[in-house]
């Protein structure tokens, strides 16, 4: 079938990224990251929302109560939206040098976290970084834990499948894993590589649809999304107008809908200028359903 890629809002955004569907508001959020601001759109109407502030904003997810909860770059928030950020967290405070990145709500009402050595210098221009330092955690009635000792570069995507698994990548690697989740502690073990060395771009954001399979987002100029079963194995590859796409979500009505974020981080002037649609959110018409975004009730 033939796919419908149009431009669902012109975001111009430095790095958009943590898109997710709010099902009750109708709107699709997301953030900038080095642009230090929270997005929300509702497609129907075309109402654009803008909040920014004086640092990094990493992530976002939806919260049980209404508002939301965020990443910022080295602490979680609670957020009502066009309130002040309630910092509830402090994340890896013995690694200065180091940030948060992906930021997820999962089933179990916890927001999941991953860290990465931070590549965003004080001036907002990009680092190089040196070391695998990131980390995976877990924050859940006030306490921030740790699920696994692993190292990644950067911390991106993380899906859970109904077999007690999470999908997890490390985009510096181009690498993505399934572990095994163990119910009870929340701990991580038993890694499996199942997908790696695709040869378009690199893994950024997923999500998974109604079917079980997961759309993985695929930046540094791998211009496409691709859809893969639990197992790793390619589905298809859908192409998109931009060449760094970060996250998505299904939305709209019947969550028929699969938003995309995309950045236009480092990118020259001369690319920008005949490429404008680079950092804008795109709507994908994929003839596939997805699933309502999980909520922080913890």
């Amino acid at each position: 079938m033939e796919i419908e890629v149009d431009v669902a809002f012109a975001a111009e955004n430095i790095v958009g990224e943590s898109a997710v569907w709010d099902d009750r508001a109708h709107k699709l959020c997301w953030v900038d990251i080095v642009g230090k601001a929270i997005h929300r759109l509702c497609p129907i109407t075309g109402n654009h929302e803008k909040w920014s502030f004086p640092d990094l904003i990493t992530s976002i997810g939806l919260r049980n109560d209404g508002g939301a909860i965020v990443g910022l770059r080295k602490s979680i928030a609670l957020w009502e939206f066009g309130g002040e950020l309630h910092v509830v967290a402090e994340v890896e405070r013995e690694l200065p040098g180091n940030r948060l990145n992906e930021g997820i709500v999962g089933p179990d009402g916890a927001f999941w976290i991953g860290t990465m050595q931070d590549n965003i210098a004080a001036d907002d221009t990009p680092q190089a970084t040196t070391a695998k330092a990131g980390r995976l955690y877990r924050y859940s009635h006030g306490a921030l834990h740790s699920v696994s000792e692993d190292r990644f570069g950067i911390t991106n995507t993380l899906i859970w499948t109904d077999n007690g698994r999470l999908i997890t990548a490390d985009t510096e690697d181009n690498v993505i894993y399934s572990y095994a989740l163990d119910a009870n502690s929340w701990a991580l073990h038993d890694r499996r590589s199942i997908l790696s060395g695709f040869d378009r771009g690199l893994p950024d954001g997923s999500c998974m649809d109604a079917e079980g399979f997961i759309w993985n987002c695929r930046v540094a100029g791998g211009g496409c999304v691709v859809r893969f079963a639990q197992d790793g194995k390619i589905d298809r590859v859908v192409d998109l107008p931009c060449s760094w796409p970060t996250s998505c979500a299904f939305g709209g009505p019947g969550f028929d809908t699969l938003f995309v974020t995309s950045a236009r981080f480092t990118m020259s002037d001369e690319h920008l200028g005949l490429n404008p649609q680079e950092g804008a959110v795109f709507a994908v018409r994929t003839g596939i359903c997805g699933l309502p975004a999980n909520r922080f009730s913890q």
